[in-house]
């Protein structure tokens, strides 16, 4: 083929047309105009208006995994903060119930103790106050050991009180605790005054009256006036307990005729079963001046030959 005959322009795929300079100045020229013109005229809202509504299915099902996901992961999150919460709820409504009846038993305990204070200011007597650790062992006797000893000078013979009466005395003294014999205990007696007729007795612990311990008015006549409901306090001429401490009420009377003695039946006023904040008082034998030594008869004697 000859030369000549060649075709010698470059083929369509090759054709460059407008430079790309030119391109780029149109294409800015436009868009400044379709912004100048969208801006001041809104030219285009009714294109976009119709563009968005035919584009919300599709933007719709495209975005819904994505809503999906997200409502998946909220769920799960609240119901993780849920579950959280209620567990912190949950601990905090028992530490709320632990301290309320924390705040009931320390309520009580300072009832306890301002009564305890208040009559230890009425005795006018050197006190301890101290604590029930556990009942004695021994299931024959009534016995409570306190944490209060020789090293905190507690002494044998003492009495205890809580804050409604006589609880009992100190029997036996140990360096750190110390064992009280309660006033239910078969074994004790205590000098008592009836506070409405002013009469004198002695009240014995009687453990087999009700239930778990109670005291027995001994030796009065058949004809003493006693009553149901007549509070019993100490007389103070024992040399051991102070006077005016309540002991016991009565709760009941028998008069028998075929005995002298009336058998009296008393409940005690101190709290022998769940005593747990006492206090030790000192025994009044201590605070007692000496007994005045015995005159020398040898004197008299003399006199009396004389």
């Amino acid at each position: 083929m000859p030369l000549g005959t060649l075709d010698r322009t470059p083929p369509p795929f090759f054709k460059q047309g407008p430079s790309a300079l030119s391109k780029l100045m149109v294409c800015s020229a436009l868009a400044l105009f379709l912004m100048v013109a969208d801006s001041r005229f809104r030219i285009t809202q009714p294109v976009r208006a119709a563009v968005a509504t035919v584009l919300f299915p599709i933007q719709w099902i495209a975005l819904w995994p994505v809503k999906g996901v997200q409502g998946v992961q909220t769920y799960l999150t609240s119901l993780n903060t849920a579950l959280h919460n209620e567990e912190i709820a949950h601990q905090k409504l028992l530490l709320m119930s632990q301290r309320a009846n924390q705040v009931e038993q320390l309520a009580n305990e300072n009832a306890q103790l301002r009564k305890l204070l208040g009559l230890r200011e009425r005795l006018n007597s050197p006190s301890l106050a101290a604590e029930v650790l556990y009942d004695a062992a021994d299931p024959y006797t009534r016995k409570v050991v306190i944490d209060k000893g020789l090293a905190q000078g507690v002494e044998a013979g003492s009495p205890v009180i809580d804050e409604s009466g006589v609880l009992g005395q100190v029997t036996r003294v140990h360096p750190l605790i110390a064992e009280v014999t309660l006033v239910t205990d078969s074994d004790q007696a205590i000098p008592v005054v009836n506070t409405r007729t002013g009469t004198r007795g002695i009240v014995y612990g009687d453990a087999g009256r009700f239930g778990s311990g109670g005291l027995e008015l001994r030796y009065m006549a058949a004809n003493a006036d006693v009553q149901v409901n007549d509070l019993l306090t100490t007389s103070g001429v024992d040399g051991v307990y102070p006077a005016g401490i309540p002991v016991a009420k009565v709760a009941k009377v028998e008069r028998r005729p075929d005995s002298a003695f009336a058998k009296i039946v008393c409940y005690p006023q101190s709290h022998v079963d769940g005593a747990r904040h006492v206090m030790v008082l000192r025994s009044l034998l201590a605070q007692m001046p000496p007994r005045p030594a015995p005159e020398d008869p040898a004197p008299l004697q003399k006199r009396g030959r004389k």
